[in-house]
C-alpha cells in the first residue's frame, strides 16, 4: 500500500511542478493507473497539493470499449478559478510542448449547493439546481503530450486534462428550449473542424451534470452554487497550438479565442494546505 501511495504522490507532484513550469514531459511520470479509482487519487493529491479554488469542473466522454472496460462514460476533472475567463474575443493558453485542444461545450452554473448525502438523481433534479446556461469554449491541455492517447484513466489522472474555460453569452431561454436542436461548429484559423449537436452527446448537459452529482458523492466532493460545469464536447476535441484561433458558434452565438503559450508561474504559499479549498 505504500508503494501505491508514494506512486500517487510522485505522479500528482511530477504534474502540479510542470503545469506550474509550463513545460511538457516525455513520459508518464510513474505506473499509469489501471482504473479510474486510481486515477482520481491520483487527481485529489494534486488538486491538494496545487492549492488553488475550484471553480468548476469539466466532463468528457469515454468511448468503447474504455466505457464497458472502465465502468463510466465520463470522466471529470477541476476547473480552477484563475483559468476562467469570460468574453466573446480573448486569449487562452496551452502548454506549448505538452498536449493542446479546444473544445466547443455548453456550461451549466449551478444556482444553489447539491446535497451532499444525495446519492442518486434524476436529470431533472440535476437540472433544477441550474441557475444560468451559457455557450463556451474548454481548452484541455496537459504536459504529457500522450494523455489522451494512453486511455481515460490517465487523462482523468491530469485534472482531466483541463487548462481553462471561455464562458460565452448565455442561453437566455435554456429553461424551455430544446439544447440538442442547436448547431454547433468549431473552426480552427477559419477552417472548419467539426459540426454536431448535442443529440451525439449520449444524454446531453444535463445527463453530464446528473452523471458528476453521483460520482462526486462517490468521492466526498461538494458541489457549490456558482461552480460552471464544462458539460463535454460537442464537435470533437480539437488539437490547436499558439498562435491559432478558435471560433465556436451555436446557431447565432459565436465566440472566439486565441490560442497563446502557457508561461511558467510562481511556487503558491499554501501549497502543502490547499486541500480545502480544493474539494470546493
Amino acid at each position: 500500500m505504500r508503494a501505491v501511495s508514494e506512486n500517487v504522490d510522485s505522479i500528482a507532484r511530477a504534474f502540479v511542478e510542470a503545469r506550474r513550469a509550463a513545460h511538457g514531459i516525455r513520459a508518464y511520470p510513474g505506473s499509469p493507473p489501471m482504473d479510474l479509482d486510481q486515477a482520481y487519487a491520483i487527481q485529489d493529491a494534486a488538486i491538494s497539493l496545487d492549492g488553488r479554488i475550484v471553480q468548476g469542473w469539466k466532463l468528457g466522454r469515454i468511448n468503447p470499449p474504455y466505457d464497458a472496460l472502465l465502468g463510466a462514460n465520463r470522466l471529470t476533472g477541476p476547473i480552477f478559478n484563475d483559468t476562467v475567463r469570460s468574453g466573446t474575443d480573448v486569449e487562452l493558453s496551452v502548454i506549448a510542448d505538452g498536449f493542446g485542444a479546444a473544445e466547443a461545450e455548453f456550461l451549466l452554473q449551478l444556482g444553489q449547493d447539491a446535497e451532499p448525502a444525495k446519492a442518486e438523481w434524476t436529470e431533472s433534479e440535476a437540472r433544477a439546481l441550474v441557475s444560468a446556461v451559457h455557450i463556451g469554449i474548454e481548452i484541455a491541455s496537459s504536459p504529457y503530450p500522450g494523455i489522451n492517447e494512453d486511455g481515460p484513466a490517465v487523462t482523468a489522472s491530469d485534472f482531466g486534462n483541463n487548462f481553462g474555460l471561455l464562458v460565452g453569452p448565455a442561453v437566455d431561454d435554456w429553461q424551455s428550449r430544446d439544447l440538442g436542436m442547436i448547431a454547433v461548429s468549431t473552426l480552427i484559423n477559419g477552417k472548419a473542424a467539426g459540426e454536431a449537436t448535442t443529440a451525439s452527446m449520449l444524454d446531453g448537459p444535463f445527463g453530464s451534470l446528473r452523471f458528476l452529482l453521483e460520482l462526486m458523492h462517490r468521492r466526498g466532493i461538494a458541489l457549490r452554487a456558482g461552480q460552471w460545469i464544462s458539460t463535454g464536447a460537442v464537435t470533437g476535441v480539437h488539437r490547436v497550438r499558439p498562435g491559432d484561433r478558435v471560433e465556436a458558434s451555436f446557431d447565432d452565438q459565436i465566440i472566439t479565442c486565441r490560442i497563446t503559450a502557457a508561461s511558467p508561474i510562481g511556487v503558491r504559499e499554501n501549497e502543502d494546505v490547499g486541500s480545502a479549498s480544493g474539494n470546493g
